[in-house]
């Protein structure tokens, strides 16, 4: 009897259907959780800087030992400052009032230059190793050793020659300093993108009469349009946030935004309110350029995973 009774609670439908259900909710359960985590692990940094920009300046002065999680009194004179206005607000120090708009503008120039610079001939490098087998079979991985080596082992060298040449703290020395750090960059991506197009459809074109250049606008060019763009997005934000190219070779013409968000850190201590603010001023050109192509950066970030 207590065998055949033992039995029934074991084969009891409800409570053996409910023991599957909770197994197979766990793993579902730990994904989520998991996911949740990183996403608060990413998210919060930027929920701080932009918290922070809105801060006056004793809530993000942690002297007096309380952390203000939330701001609790808004306030815009933290963009004011970087925008060169002075503040409305007592509650804000100024301890420079020099604006970060040029510096903005130097960015804008130089990441742009460099990015396009390094598209241009980053791309051409790309289709000749690719279809024409350019410098070799190793030399895809040769352009990517070169950026595998720090960039301060360059920066000394390029300073003299930039001064020897003239181009020291100029838009031109700094875009083709940007454009050689990120070639490599260019030249790996693309090849992989253009290689996932068949040979055939460029030797089609130029049978029916395209030269090679013809073959590459008119067929190739269109079908790596959302490699491209993925490249285009992933080379600008790496010259837009630099630092230490910018540090080293621009002095006062072209310095950039990055490198002038120093001068926030001052001997009395660091203006974070101000510091925050243009932080959030930063992040709105690859935002907005991410947006403006959106329609294929999500398939040029998946474009090539799946081999046939």
């Amino acid at each position: 009897m207590l065998m055949l009774s033992g039995s029934a609670r074991l084969h009891a439908p409800g409570s053996s259907g409910a023991g599957r259900m909770a197994l197979r909710a766990l793993p579902w359960l730990g994904r989520w959780t998991a996911l949740g985590l990183a996403g608060v692990a990413f998210l919060f940094p930027i929920y701080w800087v932009v918290t922070m920009a809105f801060k006056p300046e004793f809530e993000w002065d942690s002297s007096g030992g309380k952390i203000f999680w939330f701001p609790q009194h808004w306030t815009l004179d933290n963009f004011r400052i970087v925008f060169g206005h002075a503040p409305t607000s007592q509650f804000v120090d100024v301890t420079t009032s020099q604006s970060a708009v040029p510096y903005i503008e130097n960015s804008l120039i130089t990441a742009s230059g460099g990015t396009v610079v390094a598209l241009v001939v980053g791309t051409f490098a790309a289709y000749g190793v690719s279809r024409f087998r350019a410098g070799g079979r190793r030399f895809p991985l040769a352009v990517l050793l070169m950026r595998a080596l720090p960039a301060l082992v360059f920066l000394i060298p390029l300073f003299f020659l930039l001064f020897y040449l003239g181009l020291f703290d100029t838009y031109e020395g700094l875009i083709l300093v940007y454009a050689g750090v990120t070639f490599p960059f260019v030249v790996w991506l693309m090849r992989s993108f253009i290689l996932d197009v068949p040979r055939e459809i460029s030797e089609a074109a130029i049978v029916d009469g395209c030269s090679h250049w013809g073959a590459f606008f008119k067929t190739v060019l269109p079908l790596v349009l959302p490699g491209f763009a993925a490249t285009t997005f992933f080379v600008f934000i790496l010259n837009w946030s630099d630092l230490l190219i910018g540090l080293m070779l621009t002095q006062q013409h072209a310095t950039t935004a990055t490198v002038f968000m120093q001068s926030y850190a001052t001997k009395a201590g660091t203006l974070y309110g101000q510091q925050a603010a243009l932080q959030v001023l930063l992040i709105l050109p690859p935002l907005v350029l991410g947006i403006a192509i959106r329609r294929y950066l999500v398939r040029g970030l998946t474009f090539g995973a799946i081999k046939r």
